[in-house]
């Protein structure tokens, strides 16, 4: 594994001239040498690195997924994550394009960026899809990009760092845009992956695994259905308005609704089986999604 804590050094091991500052670089991807092995490369960079690409035959790695570039993705890479590059020897012949930014997050210092760059969730979808972009959404992204380049290109002044900063929030803005409009096009998928979350959670409500392991974490969930959190969470407050947790405890309130109608369990007992330790617990988060109190709720069906 090949780990670059440097602009500099990454330029070097890709055979690329030097970065034109030392914290910040735009490649063109038709400038970038092919890696001759065509074994994996795996990598980790201590930066940022945002992609448009087109290269046929060539994948990448990231998380749980693999990418190819066969159509215009916008893909993202946060600072400390592994990925992997692969090629076929088809790949050597054919022509590439595309660009890709470099951003050190020193670069980010004492700007507004530095905060909320990470708040943007594509850095958490990247692990599960990349943003295909339409030939209206991509030429925006790409005067963006001229924008960068023609101030990367010119001499630094005081001036430069905050222009260049503004252009790459109007590039995250309208990604943060993209990626919305992705998850409305993938209606039908999404709805499948609800229909799965809501079979995940019937099934580890029906068994013990409330009564022995309490209630499932969002990271639980997200993984069994091998999303990241950030974008379960995005897709559920799509498509129902609710964050993962809240989703979670609905589907539980329904339950401990179920068993207060058709059972003759008491509350603690209800409780227990829930998950909860303390009746009490389980009493206020009741209380909280419906304005009553588990023995009120009963008592109205009575």
């Amino acid at each position: 594994m090949k780990s670059f804590k440097t602009l500099s050094e990454f330029h070097e091991f890709r055979q690329l001239p030097k970065p034109l500052h030392p914290l910040f670089s735009v490649v063109d991807m038709s400038d970038v040498p092919l890696i001759d092995d065509k074994t994996p490369v795996t990598m980790i960079l201590e930066f940022y690195s945002i992609s448009i690409k087109r290269m046929k035959n060539v994948s990448v790695k990231y998380g749980q997924n693999s990418f190819d570039f066969n159509e215009g993705i916008l893909f993202f890479i946060a600072p400390n994550q592994v990925f992997s590059v692969a090629l076929t020897e088809e790949a050597k012949s054919v022509e590439r394009s595309g660009w890709v930014i470099n951003i050190h997050p020193d670069f980010l210092w004492n700007t507004t960026l530095a905060k909320t760059i990470r708040n943007y969730d594509f850095w958490g979808y990247s692990v599960n899809e990349s943003l295909f972009l339409s030939e209206k959404e991509e030429l925006i992204i790409h005067q963006i990009v001229q924008n960068i380049l023609q101030e990367y290109r010119s001499n630094i002044d005081k001036f430069s760092k905050q222009i260049i900063i503004s252009h790459i929030e109007s590039l995250l803005g309208y990604a943060d845009r993209f990626y919305h409009r992705q998850f409305i096009t993938r209606e039908k998928r999404n709805y499948q992956l609800l229909d799965r979350l809501d079979q995940l959670l019937a099934d580890y409500f029906d068994n013990s695994d409330l009564f022995n392991n309490g209630l499932p974490s969002v990271s639980f969930v997200a993984n069994e259905l091998n999303l990241s959190p950030k974008y379960l969470t995005s897709m559920l407050k799509m498509l129902s308005g609710q964050n993962t947790q809240q989703y979670i405890h609905n589907k539980l309130i329904a339950k401990a609704k179920e068993m207060l109608t058709t059972t003759e369990l008491s509350v603690s007992e209800i409780s227990f089986l829930l998950g909860f330790e303390h009746i009490q617990s389980f009493s206020k988060l009741f209380k909280a999604k419906n304005n009553i109190s588990p023995i009120e709720y009963r008592k109205s069906f009575k």
